[in-house]
C-alpha cells in the first residue's frame, strides 16, 4: 500500500501501492523492473532523505526526470527509484531572460512557461523528454545551431550529492563541477534545480520536407549536405528514412526557428535538388513544434536505437545511410528508421574543452532506431538498429552520451568522450561520487574502480 512517511513531503511507493506501477514504467516497454521503493520526492529535502536512506539499506539508487532513458536506467531492480516529478516547476523572469527549473520538469513545461514572452533555451524535439537527462547530456534541439547546447545555456545546477549534501555549481562556484555537469550525465549527484538563460525567438517557425524515392536519393542528399554546410543557424537540416507500403522513403528537409518569411528564401534551393514525389511546407508555433514528434501512448512499445556523431558525410556514406543495413534498398521487412539532425553553428563556436560535452565539430548526428510491441521480434528488431548502426560505422567519430545504445557498457562511455576528457571526467567523479553510488547511468568510473557492485 501507499505510505505516506513522516521523512518525506512526497509519497513512498512499495510494490502494491496505487501509483507503483505507473512510476516505475519508462520509454521502453523491455523495461518491467521492480525497486523495492519508489520515493516521489516533492522536495529537496525528500531527494536528501531518500539518498541517505538507500545507502543505509545498500539499495542501488535509480533517478527518474522525464522517464525517456530507453536503457531504463531510473528503474533499479530491488532497489530505490528516486522519482523527481512532483518537482516540475518552472519560474520564468522575462526580464532577466532567465527560467529556474526543477529537475522533475518535462520540456513542454519550460516552452510553455517562456513562450508568452517569446522566450526560447534549447529544449530537444520532444515535449514529454525530461529536462534534466535532456540537458545533462549535453541537450540538443530545434535552437542549438542558434544559441547552443541545452548543457551550454545552464547559469547554475543545485544538485544532491551521493553524501547527502545540497551543493550549487556555476562557473563561479565548484567550476570543475560545472564543467562536467554540462555533458556528464547524472554521473555526479542528482540535479533538482536548473538556472536557464533564455533568449528572444519569437513563436514562429517553418517546417519544410521533400520526400524522393530511396533510389533516387543519392544525388539528392549530396545537394542537401552541401547546402547543410552554408545555411544560415536560424536552419536545422534533417533527413530520414523509413519503409512505407510502396518502398522505403528518403526525406530531406530543414526546420527553421524564425520569422517564416526568411526560411522560404531557403525553398527554391531546396526544390532544385531533385522531383520530390511529394512536399510539405508549414509554419507551426514553436510550441507545435516542439510537440509535433511527442508519442502518445509511447510506453508501450519495445525501443532499440544506435547513433554516432558524423564529422563528415561523403557519397559512400549517404549510401549506406539509404541501405540501413540491407544489401539492397529493398529487403529486410524490419529495417530500422534512420534518420540526420545537423550540428555546426552555435554548438561549434564553443571551445571543445569548455565542457563535458565532446565532438562539437560534428557535422551530422546520425540515428537508427526501432520500436515495436511483440517480444516475439525482439531480437530482429534490435539486430538491425545495430546493422543500421553499424553501416555508418567508418565514417563516425563519437557520439552522443544520451543516445548510446542500453548494452554498450563502457565502449559507449569511451565513445562518448575522448581520452583525456573521460580522464578528467574520472578525476571528478572520484571527488564526488568515489564510491560510485550513481552508477545507474552510462557510467564513468572512479579511479581504481573496476565494477559498480
Amino acid at each position: 500500500m501507499t505510505t505516506t512517511s513522516p521523512h518525506f513531503d512526497g509519497r513512498l511507493l512499495t510494490p502494491g501501492s496505487p501509483g507503483y506501477d505507473a512510476a516505475r514504467t519508462v520509454w521502453n516497454a523491455m523495461i518491467d523492473r521492480h525497486p523495492r521503493m519508489i520515493v516521489q520526492a516533492a522536495s529537496v529535502t525528500d531527494v536528501v532523505a531518500a539518498v541517505r536512506l538507500a545507502r543505509e539499506l545498500d539499495l542501488e539508487i535509480g533517478v527518474r526526470s522525464g522517464g525517456h532513458n530507453v536503457a531504463g536506467h531510473a528503474v533499479p531492480a530491488n532497489g530505490l527509484m528516486i522519482d523527481l516529478t512532483p518537482l516540475n516547476g518552472v519560474r520564468v523572469d522575462a526580464i532577466r531572460r532567465r527560467a529556474r527549473v526543477q529537475g522533475g520538469a518535462l520540456l513542454g513545461a519550460l516552452d510553455r512557461a517562456s513562450q508568452p514572452y517569446g522566450l526560447a533555451t534549447t529544449a530537444g524535439n520532444v515535449s514529454h523528454t525530461g529536462v534534466g537527462g535532456l540537458t545533462l547530456g549535453g541537450g540538443m534541439g530545434w535552437l542549438a545551431r542558434q544559441h547552443g547546447l541545452a548543457c551550454d545555456n545552464v547559469v547554475s545546477y543545485t544538485m544532491v550529492t551521493a553524501d547527502g549534501q545540497v551543493v550549487t555549481a556555476r562557473r563561479t562556484e565548484n567550476p570543475d563541477l560545472y564543467w562536467g555537469l554540462r555533458g556528464g550525465g547524472g554521473n555526479f549527484g542528482i540535479v533538482t534545480d536548473f538556472e536557464f538563460q533564455l533568449h528572444h525567438t519569437g513563436t514562429q517557425t517553418l517546417v519544410a520536407e521533400f520526400d524522393f524515392r530511396a533510389e533516387d536519393a543519392v544525388p539528392v542528399l549530396e545537394g542537401w549536405r552541401d547546402l547543410n554546410a552554408v545555411a544560415p543557424r536560424q536552419a536545422t537540416f534533417t533527413a530520414d528514412v523509413q519503409s512505407t507500403a510502396s518502398g522505403p522513403i528518403a526525406t530531406v528537409g530543414f526546420v527553421w526557428v524564425g520569422d517564416p518569411a526568411q526560411g522560404h528564401r531557403l525553398l527554391p534551393a531546396m526544390r532544385a535538388l531533385g522531383r520530390p514525389i511529394a512536399e510539405r511546407v508549414t509554419t507551426p508555433s514553436y510550441l507545435q513544434l516542439q510537440q509535433r514528434d511527442d508519442t502518445v501512448g509511447g510506453h508501450a512499445y519495445r525501443r532499440y536505437s544506435s547513433a554516432h556523431y558524423l564529422r563528415r558525410f561523403p557519397t559512400a556514406a549517404i549510401e549506406a545511410f539509404l541501405l540501413r543495413g540491407a544489401s539492397d534498398l529493398h529487403t529486410g521487412a524490419h529495417l530500422a528508421n534512420v534518420g540526420l539532425q545537423a550540428h555546426g553553428g552555435a554548438i561549434a563556436d564553443v571551445a571543445d574543452a569548455d565542457a563535458a560535452f565532446s565532438y562539437r565539430g560534428t557535422m551530422f548526428e546520425f540515428g537508427a532506431g526501432s520500436r515495436w510491441t511483440e517480444p516475439s521480434e525482439d531480437d530482429i528488431r534490435m539486430a538491425a538498429a545495430r546493422g543500421a548502426g553499424a553501416a555508418l560505422d567508418p565514417y563516425a567519430d563519437g557520439v552522443y552520451v544520451n543516445s548510446i545504445a542500453a548494452d554498450e557498457g563502457q565502449r559507449g562511455v569511451r565513445r562518448a568522450y575522448p581520452a583525456a576528457k573521460l580522464a578528467r571526467l574520472t578525476a571528478l567523479k572520484t571527488i564526488w561520487d568515489p564510491h560510485n553510488v550513481f552508477h545507474l547511468n552510462h557510467n564513468i568510473r572512479a579511479k581504481g574502480q573496476r565494477r559498480t557492485r
